[in-house]
């Protein structure tokens, strides 16, 4: 295995979407070297512009082939494009020598290719946005909490729930409004969910039949789950000796979403490839984020444990945050937490080959610090019944 190859200082940001924000400006505090890459030269400048970044980052317009003929050794690659495009990206970082790093899901595509990066030394940082990102900070923080108070070997029972979503900040009659990809949104619902659910292992074919209402510091959401939660419990750490009762990862919209949605469900059942593409684009032109829109982002992340010797320990995450005029809540989010990332390998502090956002309980106490100093906002809650009391 090669050792790390050192970061340059320079960071090559591709994309200037929804969940591009004021983490590209932490960047240009934190980098030597910014560019803005997007699909040409002048929509850089504008979006550069929109930022207040004009003269802080260089535009560029965006073409693999010219991305790599700029890389040099050392050099970070931050997309901010579709998860199917990352995995091409990342190949020419290996052939490069540069790192890359994203905020969505690793892609069996990207899980082929880190062997070589490893050996390359290069960093490949993924899930380090806010769902996945935050949650996982949140998570990795409560597990080491509790297994701190009851101990990994202490026969429990557990339950945890990891709710995320991005809602208007003022409740329209759909119940939202996309702040991301359109065609992700609607994808996620067509894709079968699987999750922990009194002991035993679920899946729901359609998430959204699955929806329950919660309640969330007194106001009262819907929630289904999303993707494979399962995997997760290795990835938080969780002690063996420990027993799921629940283990839900999923996604959070304002009461009242299912109703408001049943005809875009029809749709789902139905609809081909192309129909449900054309609905995406449809539904985004019809219910859009615009500048006069403020979105909310809620993240309500919950762990709850019951030890055979009758203690208990409960805690929880709670993200509540609304856009202002210099950011969508989306934007900050992921922007900040990806540029926190991106920090972390350009001071060197991350292994070559895979990484999550913080995947320890230590380094995620840590990044939660640095991602309150940068104004992403969240409180904790705790409570421990030790053993012999009431």
């Amino acid at each position: 295995m090669s050792d790390l190859v050192p970061a340059t200082g320079t960071v090559h940001w591709i994309g200037a979407g929804l969940s591009t924000g004021s983490g590209l400006a932490e960047l240009c505090d934190t980098a030597d070297r910014v560019m803005l890459w997007h699909r040409t030269e002048e929509r850089a400048e504008e979006a550069l512009e929109g930022l207040g970044l004009n003269g802080r980052a260089a535009p560029r317009a965006y073409t693999l082939s010219a991305l790599a003929a700029e890389l040099a050794p050392g050099d970070v690659v931050v997309s901010m494009l579709p998860a199917p495009e990352h995995a091409g990206i990342l190949a020419v970082c290996v052939r490069e020598s540069a790192h890359f790093a994203c905020s969505s899901y690793v892609s069996d595509a990207v899980l082929e290719q880190v062997p070589d990066a490893r050996k390359a030394g290069i960093v490949v940082l993924t899930e380090a946005g806010l769902d996945p990102g935050i949650d996982h900070l949140f998570a990795h923080s409560l597990v080491g909490r509790a297994r701190e108070a009851i101990g990994d070997a202490t026969p429990a029972s557990y339950g945890l729930t990891s709710y995320c979503g991005g809602v208007p900040a003022v409740p329209n009659d759909f119940r939202y409004r996309f702040s991301w990809a359109p065609a992700g949104v609607l994808n996620a619902l067509r894709s079968p969910a699987r999750y922990i659910d009194g002991g035993t292992p679920t899946t729901a074919d359609r998430p959204w039949e699955a929806t329950r209402r919660r309640d969330v510091d007194g106001e009262t959401f819907e929630v289904y789950p999303n993707r494979d939660s399962v995997p997760f419990v290795e990835q938080y750490g969780l002690p063996a000796a420990w027993t799921p009762r629940t283990f839900v990862r999923g996604t959070l919209r304002l009461e009242g979403w299912l109703r408001a949605w049943e005809p875009v469900f029809e749709e789902l059942k139905g609809g081909d490839d192309t129909r449900i593409a054309a609905l995406a684009q449809e539904l985004a032109a019809r219910y859009p984020t615009t500048d006069a829109d403020r979105d909310r982002v809620v993240l309500a992340v919950s762990l709850d444990v019951r030890a055979e010797d009758g203690r208990t320990w409960s805690g929880g995450y709670l993200l509540d945050m609304v856009g202002d005029e210099e950011d969508s809540a989306m934007a900050r989010c992921v922007s900040r937490t990806l540029a926190l990332g991106v920090g972390h390998v350009l001071d060197g502090s991350l292994p070559a080959g895979l990484n999550r956002a913080a995947e320890t309980a230590d380094r995620s106490e840590k990044w939660l610090g640095e991602l309150a100093r940068d104004g992403v906002h969240f409180t904790l809650r705790v409570d421990h019944q030790p053993l012999g009391t009431s």
